[in-house]
């Protein structure tokens, strides 16, 4: 493609060189470069890619994006520098597809907790439907039936308008995509055309990254207010957060709640194992999803599908019959009766929806033990309040490892330790092994107990020292229970 098609809508402080060159791949990672190659000079967190402009020059790279021009310019090279290049990245890549998300219905789902399980609910209420559908999310990628391993919750620029341009080709209409906060502020999403955007709710979580929860709010709402005017915007209402997303959008503002009035409203009329009995506008329905966070994913779900036009009635007798994303509340019964639960919950927030959804569900005389564990390089402040949530919402917990990455698995324990008051220790033990922790909750469980492994939920590693090795919380946990006489 030529190079000044590909340009197009980008703030260009200066040009020097041949703007009809013709470009045949993009890149950001200099390992990426081939001959015909437009070069991406992105200042990351760690690494500036400007360093490496001559080395990418070297391994055929003809064009050079850039926010500081080189001290010596090749004739060769043809050089743009640009306010950002992060941002310019998002719209040359979108440029590069031929604006992929401009020939199908995108609708970001963003927010702390609930974003997969929304997208997933979409995807598969679409699919449901009838419709050619695209899916973007922390589990998997899906077009249609196909499925594309993830990486990132929101992929690359480059991987992004590529996957979208193949969600194009499968004639599809409709793609659902989770937006991270990481995503908005490394302009991943640059280019790309929302017809919609949905907020679940924001709590403690990524400060590691945004350093102040102001910071993060701010990242989440800047997604709504880039929003076009033709688009629409549905909040979570009931979140003390969630009109803050409303303020600048030019979005058309839609709501939705379970304690107070919205556009799209729900209560629950019983909440067990065996699922959700909820009335939504005014419509009584069972769903086979458990809880109050469900309650309110699967409202953003039937909302969302309202605003784009559905049947109520389609759109409910399909949802009624889903069950949501991997490693969601999911939970199997041993032989002797004993409830086992996976599920991701890895805030302070998430930890205590699960839990209190099972205080809402048990008898009270059945125990609660929890299994959890905080990731390695990861927002440290939160370690403590999960261990504590955890105590207080459990008759026994176990802290153990989640994914330490380059941290000392033990010394990540000790700082969740920390957060055990001394009310709570009598109920506290640490197992550094998780497969340990999880074998050790199994046997000390009695019939009609209720064992919750938080922390991974559909991961199927255990990411140790950069290296991944295989472990599935449900796997080991339906084993373990199984071996229960």
């Amino acid at each position: 493609m030529q190079l000044q098609d590909l340009l197009y809508g980008v703030a260009i402080k200066s040009l020097v060189g041949k703007p009809t060159i013709e470009v045949t791949a993009l890149a950001f990672d200099s390992r990426m470069v081939k001959n015909g190659t437009m070069f991406f000079a992105v200042k990351g967190t760690v690494v500036d890619g400007h360093a490496y402009i001559e080395q990418t020059i070297q391994s055929g790279a003809t064009v050079i994006i850039c926010e500081l021009m080189p001290a010596d310019l090749l004739d060769s090279v043809t050089y743009v520098e640009v306010e950002n290049s992060a941002v310019a990245l998002g719209i040359v890549s979108s440029n590069f597809c031929e604006n992929p998300s401009a020939k199908l219905k995108l609708i970001g789902i963003t927010g702390t907790n609930g974003k997969t399980t929304i997208a997933t609910l979409l995807f598969q209420l679409f699919r449901g439907l009838g419709f050619n559908v695209g899916l973007i999310s922390t589990v998997q990628n899906h077009i249609n039936d196909n499925v594309i391993p993830a990486t990132h919750t929101t992929p690359n620029p480059i991987a992004l308008n590529a996957l979208l341009q193949d969600m194009v080709m499968a004639n599809c209409e409709y793609c659902f995509m989770e937006v991270s906060s990481h995503a908005v502020v490394q302009h991943r999403i640059e280019g790309l055309s929302f017809a919609g955007g949905v907020f679940s709710n924001i709590t403690h979580d990524h400060l590691d990254f945004h350093q102040t929860f102001d910071k993060y709010l701010k990242a989440k709402k800047e997604f709504f207010d880039n929003l076009p005017k033709a688009a629409f915007a549905l909040t979570n209402a009931d979140d003390k957060n969630g009109m803050v997303m409303l303020q600048n959008t030019k979005a058309s503002k839609k709501t939705y709640a379970l304690k107070q009035m919205a556009d799209f409203k729900a209560k629950i009329i019983e909440n067990k194992f065996s699922g959700l009995n909820l009335n939504v506008d005014d419509i009584d329905v069972f769903f086979k999803m458990v809880g109050s966070f469900n309650a309110y994913n699967l409202l953003a779900a039937y909302g969302t599908a309202i605003l784009l036009d559905q049947d109520k009635l389609n759109v409910l007798t399909i949802l009624s019959t889903l069950a949501g994303a991997e490693g969601r509340f999911d939970y199997a019964v041993s032989k002797q009766g004993i409830i086992g639960i996976v599920d991701y919950a890895h805030t302070p927030d998430a930890v205590q929806n699960v839990l209190s959804t099972i205080a809402n569900i048990r008898k009270g005389t059945e125990q609660v033990i929890t299994v959890l564990g905080c990731g390695g390089d990861r927002d440290k402040t939160k370690r403590p309040i999960m261990a504590q949530v955890a105590c207080d919402w459990s008759d026994k917990v176990i802290l153990t490892s989640d994914n330490p990455r380059t941290e000392d698995p033990q010394a990540i324990i000790k700082e969740m330790e920390k957060g055990v008051s001394p009310t709570n220790q009598r109920k506290a033990l640490s197992i550094l092994d998780r497969k340990e922790a999880i074998k050790t909750a199994c046997h000390i469980a009695k019939p009609g107990d209720i064992i919750l492994v938080a922390g991974k939920g559909h991961e199927k590693y255990q990411e140790i020292n950069g290296v991944k090795h295989h472990f599935d919380d449900k796997e080991v946990l339906t084993e373990q229970l199984n071996q229960i006489n």
